[in-house]
């Protein structure tokens, strides 16, 4: 156990606390349980880790941050851990990479019920089951990319916000910065926020995310057998090639050498695995594998990162407000290939050349458009959309 503690005042010593992502001010901390669930590589070990500085300064000790992929856990069980952690006087346990513990809800759901003084934060992998207590954690927002960046902080709008007072919004973010001096950066190497580390080594530290998850993740969470990764690997290169598309599901499932509905299991594991998003023109049964009308890569940077061809701006665009939009918002397919927004809001997507300078007065219709630095009436820059988190 004195080397779990040594490595977590080690990793804590190391931890900056200059730039925090937005989610640690939205987690009720106070809650004796609490699960953070999110792709690899989005901050959620260092989330941990700053909470912990942040809220233990007086004294660290009643704190402990164990990634249960450490051998440690080889010969000693979580119980055990938390027994001797509470012997001194440790009181908020957070564990990380908790998929990689056996029956790992089980064993948390245990240390619960059996330790009801002990706080229990633990984090791991998408793929995980939601549960009441967890929060999601999705990439960096432009937004908090630009915090990073510039040292300053900037307010979070709500969609309401953005869409009513999209000119004096803009204006007053375009008179303190120049979006689109970072925004092409941010759609290329700025939504994992391992670019920190440099951007020498960005594509590849992205590599071994996917990697990661389709290796290891999908093989431990969603009970794969190894001799199918191979095949969902090779889903993925085809979905990169042509990202954003309407997906040809019999075709697909030929290309991979899977049946339909096995094909359509593959498709549903990439997007629990924050890989893809699939849409569709109406609502989706809970678990109901239906053919998506249209598949997107999760975020600009897989975009750039994975496809073989240069990026169009018209797919940039597209990809980039469903990724800003989906982590607290319902998107649908409308006939014409809109997104409809939590059934209320239809977005129609213009790039260059093809934007409408003044969007038409049809209800709640509104034009995001990728080549304006402020917006009016239903004319939003697409810029603003990264504000929502």
């Amino acid at each position: 156990m004195e080397r779990l503690f040594e490595h977590y005042r080690n990793k804590l010593a190391f931890t900056k606390t200059a730039f925090v992502r937005s989610l640690e001010q939205n987690i009720d901390w106070k809650s004796s349980l609490i699960g953070i669930r999110g792709p690899r590589g989005v901050g959620k070990s260092n989330l941990m880790l700053q909470h912990i500085k942040k809220a233990f300064r007086e004294d660290y000790s009643r704190a402990l941050y164990a990634s249960l992929d450490d051998l440690y856990f080889a010969d000693n069980s979580l119980s055990h851990l938390a027994e001797q952690f509470i012997r001194r006087g440790g009181t908020h346990l957070f564990l990380d990479e908790v998929h990689k513990y056996p029956k790992w809800d089980q064993a948390v759901k245990s240390l619960h019920d059996n330790f009801p003084g002990l706080s229990i934060v633990y984090a791991g992998s998408s793929l995980l089951e939601k549960q009441a207590h967890t929060y999601d954690m999705q990439g960096l927002s432009f937004r908090e990319y630009l915090a990073f960046n510039t040292n300053r902080e900037y307010p979070i709008f709500s969609l309401e916000d953005i869409l009513t007072r999209t000119e004096e919004i803009s204006a007053e973010l375009a008179s303190e910065i120049k979006p689109f001096k970072y925004f092409d950066n941010y759609l290329r190497m700025g939504y994992y926020p391992f670019f920190i580390l440099g951007e020498k080594n960005y594509l590849s530290r992205m590599n071994e995310t996917i990697n990661m998850i389709l290796d290891i993740e999908l093989p431990i969470l969603r009970n794969m057998e190894t001799s199918s990764i191979p095949k969902i690997r090779k889903l993925l290169a085809v979905i990169s090639k042509a990202s954003p598309c309407a997906p040809n599901v019999a075709s697909l499932a030929s290309h991979v050498g899977v049946a339909r509905q096995t094909l359509l299991s593959y498709l549903k594991h990439l997007e629990e695995g924050n890989l893809i998003v699939l849409l569709y023109k109406g609502a989706r049964g809970t678990g109901s594998l239906v053919k998506p009308d249209r598949l997107y890569l999760e975020n600009t940077n897989l975009m750039h990162g994975l496809m073989d061809h240069e990026v169009t701006p018209s797919d940039s665009l597209e990809t980039f407000v469903l990724n800003q939009l989906k982590k607290d918002h319902n998107i649908k397919l409308t006939a014409s290939g809109d997104f409809l927004v939590d059934d209320r809001h239809t977005f129609k997507m213009c790039s260059g050349n093809r934007k409408q300078k003044q969007a038409k007065d049809e209800g709640n219709s509104y034009i995001i458009a990728d080549d304006i630095e402020i917006g009016s009436g239903r004319l939003i820059p697409v810029w603003l959309l990264g504000f929502l988190y």
